[in-house]
This record gives structure tokens, sequence and C-alpha cells, in this order.
């Protein structure tokens, strides 16, 4: 059992005898995201297992005190819009009210200053309405201006486009950006809880061509992995299927979804040692061992993501991204 401490910007305390590691929280929110790995269906009492022993509980509990006084109920701001859509007047109330809990860092002061100019920081309550019209012009408009910025920077900069697939290395700490904000809102706006590229790597596949993405109801494709080559990573490997336009999974007949590195004994290889998995909406054939590799595509444009956990830091590597010694292949048009 490993027992670590999550504290926050203004925690001064001691380190406890039994705590291994302490993790200190940019802000007063903290969030903890624990993964498992499942190598079958068979294997899932093992995880259940694995999953009682995860415990989370105050400081105070883990050191038998009492607890101390409760923090005070927060007003948090009504929330408009979905997440992708918060609206840009909304975005900077939600802003406002969070920075009250992130204490600036070195980088970040400046930022904080241009910041408070209109009004946004812990010296008040941000109130969009209380600027001019020509002000909440100019803060839409350099909003705005923002997100075309930051949209540019991920698909010219932050982002690298090799045989169909998107790599990047966009997932850190603090540290880890150093006041890159483009690089930094380029991460938050990719996935906010992704992990760093030593620990994960997520290629997630583009058009073929420009504006043209793979589409299940127009063409078959298929990808191969050549012999040893397949995704080189420590933990696990999968080749997720998903929905173009809602970036959901696809009800599909085999109730398939993945094809993953613990179903390798269950996959049918080529003659050569090649493994070939086929991305279709129909059936490529008749029987299961025809259908083994068969990744059911929806019947519109697909989005996929080839998710590699802990990948191999020494060659063959996808490190660092777009620039390893190994890359996913591409796709092929097979009709």
């Amino acid at each position: 059992m490993t027992d670590v401490l999550v504290a926050g910007p203004d925690w001064k305390g001691e380190t406890y005898p039994g705590i291994r590691q302490v993790f200190r929280s940019g802000a007063s929110f903290a969030l903890a995201l624990f993964r498992t790995q499942l190598f079958s269906p068979d294997d899932l009492p093992n995880v259940v297992a694995i999953q009682a022993g995860y415990k989370v509980q105050p400081l105070s509990s883990y050191l038998g005190l009492p607890p101390p006084t409760p923090a005070a109920p927060l007003d948090w701001p009504e929330f408009h819009g979905l997440t992708g859509d918060l609206g840009l007047d909304n975005f900077l109330v939600y802003l406002d009210f969070i920075l009250r809990f992130a204490p600036p860092g070195p980088e970040e002061i400046k930022i904080r200053q241009e910041l408070a100019q209109i009004g946004v920081g812990p010296s008040k309550k941000f109130d969009y309405d209380d600027l001019t019209s020509a002000q909440k012009a100019e803060v839409q408009q350099g909003l705005q201006d923002g997100m075309n910025k930051r949209q540019d920077y991920v698909f010219k900069t932050g982002i690298k486009f090799i045989n169909g697939w998107g790599l990047g290395d966009l997932f850190g700490d603090r540290a880890f950006y150093s006041g890159d904000w483009m690089k930094r809102a380029a991460g938050a706006w990719n996935g906010g809880f992704g992990n760093t590229a030593g620990e994960a790597l997520y290629p997630v596949s583009v058009n073929l061509r420009p504006g043209e993405p793979l589409d299940g109801s127009k063409h078959k494709y298929t990808i191969t992995f050549g012999k040893g080559q397949l995704p080189p990573a420590k933990a696990f490997w999968s080749l997720t299927m998903y929905d173009y336009d809602t970036k959901r999974l696809v009800k599909n007949p085999i109730n398939r979804y993945l094809i993953n590195s613990t179903m390798l004994s269950q996959l049918k290889m080529n003659d050569d040692g090649s493994l070939t998995i086929y991305i279709q909406r129909d059936a490529p054939g008749t029987d299961s061992e025809s259908n083994s590799n068969w990744l059911p595509a929806p019947d519109g444009p697909i989005y996929m993501v080839l998710r590699m956990y802990w990948p191999n830091p020494d060659p063959p590597s996808v490190l660092p991204p777009g620039e390893g010694t190994w890359n996913p292949p591409p796709f092929v048009v097979a009709d």
C-alpha cells in the first residue's frame, strides 16, 4: 500500500510518517483519476480487489485527529451552456471565480495584471454587465481571437501529422508549460486531464485528405502493423472507434468498440507475422474467424484514437511524439 498526500497551495504542514510523497496542487481544488488495467473478463475479480484498496480521506482522518472547521459554502456562478460551448461572457465569470482559489505562480504575474484591467481577479467579483458596450465588444473580440489562435497553434504547431494521425505533447504540469499559455490552452482544449507523454500518448485519426474525414458510409479501410511493429507500450495499447461528430462510441452488431493488446490471442495474424485490422461498417465475412480483426465503423464519418499507455522510452518508441523511431501506420482504402 502506498500513501500519498495531496495538499493545496496554502498548506504548510509537515511530512507525516507513512506518507510516501506529497503532491502540491496549484489550486484549492484537486481531482484524482484512478486507472486499473483489466487483462480479460476473467481478470475482473482482481481489478475489483485492487479498486477496493483505493481510499481517499482527509488528513485529519488519516492521522486520527478531529476534523477541522468545515470550509464556508461556495456560491458557484450559474453555469451556461455545455463545456465546449460555455459562452465567452460566462467564461470570464468562471475564470474570475476560480482564480480566487489558485494563487499565481511567478509566470502568471503579468497575465493576472492584464486580466485585472477588465475586472477579472480576486479584488472584486467580475460582472460582465459592468463593462461598457465598447469594452464588451473588445473583450468578445479578444476572446474569439484567442480561440482562433489556440486552434491555429494546435493544427500548425502543437500537433505533428504523420500517416493520417495527429501526435502531440500537450499535457503536463506548471513546470512543463513554463508560461507557454498557447500550449496550455491547447492542452486544456484537447483534453484537460491528459497524461504526460511519458505516461500515455493518444494519436488521433485525422482527415484522409483535406476536408475529407474517414467515412464508413463511403469506404472500407485497413490498418496493418508490420511484424514486430505493434504499438510499443509497456502497459497496453488500444484502437478505439468513435463517431466523428459526437466523439461517442458506436453501437454495432458485435458490441466491439475497440481492438487492444489484450485481444491479440483472439486476432488472426497474417502469414508474414503482421496484423491487419479491418475498419468498415459491414462485417468482412460470414464467420467468426473472418471477422476476428473487424473494428465496426459507423455509417458516416469516423474518429479513432490509438491509446498507448506507458510508451516505450527506448527504441522502438513513439517518443518524442512525431519524432520517435515508431509511428502509427497509415490507413489504406480497401474498396
